[in-house]
């Protein structure tokens, strides 16, 4: 009898630890529900029925591995853009550092107006303004040097109303966007106007992207023997602007493969959205839409950081995705309660 008590007994315990291995072993598919900072509404359907049809295989959707490339503007997209764009923060901090080695900028524009403090000066100087003080302050180094600089900026720099660190300005639920994606056999790319080199150093500890497969705006570099070392010099001159038509010309160039997947945020997204949406079998355009003015920013039409005007007025028209911040996200970013 005491032995077939014993026998109840070892199959009651193998019976509850095989129930709690069951259990335990649950939990990771339970903590990988798709997209947990998006509420359930229109805008995340979307996209998971997209996905869905995309590696359904013998669907009419399907899509092979090789061919699902997906694309993401980098400002306003997958990170901040208001009050400025964050490479422009780092121009600013980088006037500052450079000021005591040129006296002459205390009276030359646009140098002046940064020493300054004065935004609306800066503004004043336009777009050829900015051109020179990115030449000012990205040129005239090797490449491994500005990498250096960039990388210890981003240590220390932060947001100029938050005060939290840039690196922390990410969207949170457009990082969940880009690991679903991956995880259904996306290959994912930064396509973005901002500099290539500002960018590649902190895009994979962000996002998962690794500089390879980051596109953005470049200035010419030249090889050089230096000491007997070579290295790539950085010049004065702009070579690319990854932006507006530029975007399908870097995309066609650098990766060689037209994403079936896009996102922007932007009029200067237009034509990656359009040439994205044109795919066969139809490729997914989505714009991300800042209206939250109080986990983030509201704007959009009368920007002067991320301008959303024609982009906007087609999207229904052309069957893209507008995702609204405020109604279709539970988070901005991580910080948010």
């Amino acid at each position: 009898m005491r032995s077939s008590y014993r026998d109840v007994d070892t199959i009651l315990a193998s019976f509850i630890v095989a129930f709690v291995l069951m259990v335990i072993g649950a939990l990771p598919a339970l903590a990988q529900e798709p997209l947990p900072s998006w509420n359930d509404t229109a805008a995340k359907s979307r996209i998971m029925d997209f996905v869905k049809a995309t590696v359904t295989e013998g669907g009419e959707r399907y899509v092979a591995p090789e061919d699902r490339i997906a694309v993401f503007d980098n400002d306003g997209t997958l990170w901040t853009e208001q009050p400025y764009y964050i490479q422009l923060g780092f121009i600013l901090d980088r006037v500052k550092t450079l000021a005591p080695e040129h006296p002459e900028w205390k009276t030359k524009e646009p140098f002046k107006s940064v020493l300054e403090g004065d935004l609306k000066g800066l503004a004043k100087g336009g777009e050829m303004g900015i051109v020179e003080l990115g030449m000012a302050t990205h040129a005239g180094m090797t490449t491994d040097h500005f990498n250096t600089i960039v990388t210890d900026w981003f240590t220390t720099a932060k947001h100029p109303e938050t005060g939290k660190l840039y690196t922390e300005m990410t969207y949170l639920p457009m990082r969940e966007l880009l690991d679903y994606l991956r995880a259904n056999g996306f290959k994912t790319y930064i396509v973005s106007g901002g500099g290539v080199e500002f960018m590649r150093p902190v895009t994979e500890k962000l996002y998962g992207i690794p500089p390879e497969q980051v596109v953005g705006s470049t200035i010419t570099t030249e090889f050089a023997i230096v000491d007997d070392v070579p290295v790539l010099n950085r010049l004065p001159k702009i070579d690319f602007v990854d932006d507006g038509p530029g975007k399908p010309v870097g995309i066609n160039k650098f990766i060689g493969r037209k994403p079936i997947f896009v996102a922007g945020n932007s009029d200067g997204d237009y034509e990656m959205l359009r040439w994205a949406a044109a795919a066969k079998p139809p490729g997914f355009a989505m714009i991300v839409h800042h209206t939250d003015g109080v986990r983030e920013y509201a704007y959009d039409r009368q920007s002067s950081f991320g301008k959303l005007d024609k982009a906007l007025d087609e999207a229904e028209l052309r069957n893209w995705l507008v995702v609204d911040m405020k109604n279709d996200w539970k988070k901005i970013f991580a910080f948010n309660q």
